[in-house]
Order: C-alpha cells, then structure tokens, then sequence
C-alpha cells in the first residue's frame, strides 16, 4: 500500500504545499512513507544495480571522491572500500512497488515528473555537498541519514572531481531522518546527507530543462517535420566584385526563405506531448511473445481492466493524446476513457469512473487498447 496524502504531506493539503513550498522552502515530515522500508531491499537494489539496462554508479571516497558507472558484479559492490554509496536510477521502470510510490506523487503534473532513484550507503557513505537544478523529494528507507542543507548563493565547485561538490558550504538547517521521513528541496537548495550507519535513500526527481535545451529539443522536432518548397536560384546573377564575398543577394534570398518556417501555440503544444512522452534511451517495449487474440483481450480486459507499462508514458493537452513519443489518435466517443488511463494508469474498462459508454464506444476503445498491447505499451491487469 502507498501512502495517503495525510501522512505523504503531512498535515497539508496538495493545495497547500503547493501555495506555500512548491519552489518556494524546504519541508519536512515526520512518518510520510511508513511503509518505506518494506518497499524494496537492499539485495533487491544491488541485483538491479548488476543490470546493464539500468542505469548504476558508485560512489567511493577512501581514497578520493571516485565515481564508476555500472552495472555492476554483486562482489564488486560487496569489496568496495566503505564509505561508499551505490545510486540506481529509474526504479520505477523496473520495480512495480516502486512506480506506485513515484505515482503517489500525482498531485505534480506526470508532464514534469522524472523517476525514482534509489541509494544505498555505509555509515558515513554520501556524495558530497551538492545542488540539484531541480525539485526532489528524500524519502528515508532503511537507517538513518543526516541531512545538513542550506540555500547559500555561491554555488562554486571543487574542481576535477568527478561529481559536482561544493567547495564552500554553510548549511543552516540539519535533521536526522529515520525510515519514513521525508525532506522536500527546492531547486538550488544546497544539501549533504551522510548516512548514519547504513541506510536507504529514495528521491522523487523532477523534469527542468534549460532553455537552451527546450530550445535545441524544439529545433530537432521542427527539422524532422519541415517542408520548405523550391529551391535556391539566382537568374540574374551578376558578375561579383569579389569572388569570396557572399553577396546581398544571397543572404537577402535565403533569410526569405527561412522567414518562412512559422510555428505556432499547437506546434509547441506538440513538441511538448512528444517529448515528454519519449521513452528513455535505455528504455525498450517488449511485445508479447504470445499475445492473445482480440476476443481473448478483450474479455480479460472487461474481467479486470488494464494498467500501463511503467516505461509507458501516455499524457494529453486538451482533446490530443501522446504515448510513448507519439500522437495518438482517439476517437471522440473513446477519450473520455482514455483520459482516465492517462491520469489513473489503470483503467476498469467495464466500470470506468464517471464515464458512461455506449457497445461501440467500448468496442473501438478494445481495439485501441490492443493495439497498444500487441506494442508492449500496456497489459491486461492481473
């Protein structure tokens, strides 16, 4: 089970966190997560960390700040001189108790939500003094980590090191957590938590590109869409009075044919729903081997309804839908239910929230569904 808001927040509303920390302060609360530590082991971490699709590093200072990336043997990270801290990304795409707790977090936009990180540290393991461009929630599972944190304007970084580490830091705040304790930063925030004997971390992550980024990501998109008719011509050339010079002529044809590329509020509308859908480089989709006919889906889908892959990421703006890096196009009578997919992840299609539907709603709503299903992109619940 995951947690209700009354403990993951404590005695705040979504509302209120939102109005009052959401970028804004730190906060932290006692007994957010109780069951935490029951969520995943540390064997069970290590085994994911031995995993050339997931992504690993460890982190070791005895002799310098080290960092080696993975996957890693089981002995290497048993032999490792302490203190050392062993981080696995995107949890969530591999542990299903693990992509519960990241969708907890449902009262930030699934647009902006990242992944689900996990440490591991010995006593006195950690990675430093750092700051993250980004929003993060620290969850503490097994033990304890202390956590010194501080929001100091020189951000200046040691130099030659292999991960990011203040070279002055003044924390002004410090906190022990134990299992279930949770400390929310805002982007900026500089922290430095060191384990207290050995212990779990967890830390919801959160999407923020840099402009320049969105700028790039933006370009790519319109390159691959672009159509720009005609082509280069210059009849009345005349003869030049130097040969190396781009002429007038030239630049004045050319930037008319760049003012061409025009983009609008639905383009980026689009950008955005492909992007931030896009699977992970190391993500893959694996078809089912054998799946089952669309008579056979369809009665286990309408038995017990259907969930997401966890790697799946299906968001929409209004009426336009995205899965999985691509626009999906659904019937008018159909979104509603696919509506409630995309925001639940799961969805009973014989008894959808709210949703009243006619035979041939539910019937174009299966064979969208299978589609999906023979692309490895959902299931049917178990």
């Amino acid at each position: 089970m995951m947690p209700e808001l009354s403990t993951l927040l404590g005695s705040l509303t979504p509302e209120r966190f939102l109005a009052e920390y959401w970028q804004k302060k730190p906060l932290l609360v006692r007994g957010a997560v109780p069951e935490i530590a029951r969520l995943i082991s540390r064997d069970d971490l290590f085994h994911l960390a031995t995993d050339e699709d997931i992504e690993s590093r460890l982190i070791t200072r005895a002799d310098g700040w080290q960092m080696h990336h993975g996957p890693f043997s089981l002995r290497q990270l048993k032999r490792a001189a302490p203190p050392w801290t062993v981080l696995v990304q995107n949890v969530n795409l591999a542990h299903a108790a693990g992509d519960a707790l990241l969708r907890r977090f449902d009262f930030i936009p699934y647009a902006r939500l990242d992944d689900l990180m996990v440490s591991y540290a010995t006593d006195a393991g950690g990675v430093g003094p750092h700051f993250d461009n980004y929003d993060v929630f620290l969850i503490q599972g097994m033990g304890s980590r202390r956590w010194h944190i501080g929001k100091q304007k020189d951000k200046t970084l040691i130099d030659d090191l292999p991960i990011r580490i203040i070279k002055n830091f003044h924390p002004t705040q410090e906190w022990l957590l134990g299992p279930g304790d949770m400390l929310y930063l805002p982007p900026q925030w500089a922290h430095d938590g060191v384990a207290v004997g050995e212990c779990m971390t967890f830390s919801v992550g959160f999407r923020a590109p840099t402009a320049q980024e969105l700028g790039e990501q933006f370009l790519s998109f319109l390159q691959e869409r672009l159509t720009l008719p005609g082509r280069y011509s210059d009849p009345d050339l005349k003869k030049p009075r130097h040969a190396a010079e781009i002429g007038a002529a030239m630049i004045d044809q050319v930037a008319a044919i760049l003012s061409t590329i025009r983009w609008n509020r639905t383009t980026v509308r689009d950008f955005l729903g492909a992007s931030l859908t896009e699977p992970k480089a190391s993500v893959f989709f694996d078809p089912p081997s054998h799946p089952l006919t669309i008579t056979r889906f369809a009665a286990a889908t309408k038995r017990k309804g259907v969930v997401l892959a966890p790697a799946s990421q299906l968001l929409f703006s209004g009426n336009q839908f995205y899965l999985n890096g691509e626009d999906w196009k659904i019937p008018a009578h159909v979104k509603p239910l696919i509506r409630e997919l995309a925001n639940r992840r799961t969805l009973q299609i014989a008894r959808p929230s709210g949703v009243a539907l006619a035979q041939h709603a539910l019937d174009d709503a299966i064979g969208l569904l299978y589609e999906a299903y023979c692309d490895g992109f959902l299931w049917p619940a178990s």
